[in-house]
């Protein structure tokens, strides 16, 4: 998963957009088992240290190949309603990252 500045893309066909702040290698059981329509995070998702400052908007999930994007989604501060949701959007170079909370869901669940 990286996490971006900017708006994210129409979708996952059309090219990266913004500046990569995070890359978080996820755990190869990256989700937990589905319950009513909806799959919650799975072990530890976090980057140790930002690759670069900015303020987080998006993210993107790659295939393991690191560059073929497979879901995309919002980021705002926790309360604003995001896909994902930070505790602090303004990310500092070298600063831990931790995803402690993420939840999918089909549509209409």
């Amino acid at each position: 998963m990286k996490i971006r500045t900017g708006a994210a893309p129409a979708d996952c066909d059309t090219a990266d957009a913004g500046t990569v702040l995070a890359t978080l290698s996820l755990p190869s059981d990256w989700m937990a088992a589905a319950a009513n329509g909806s799959k919650a995070k799975a072990g530890t998702w976090e980057d140790a240290s930002a690759d670069a400052a900015g303020t987080a908007a998006h993210w993107r999930l790659y295939k393991s190949d690191g560059t073929t994007c497979v879901a995309q989604g919002t980021i705002t501060a926790t309360g604003g309603g995001g896909d994902l949701t930070l505790v602090n959007t303004n990310i500092a170079v070298g600063q831990p990252i931790t995803i402690t909370s993420f939840t999918l869901t089909a549509p209409g669940a």
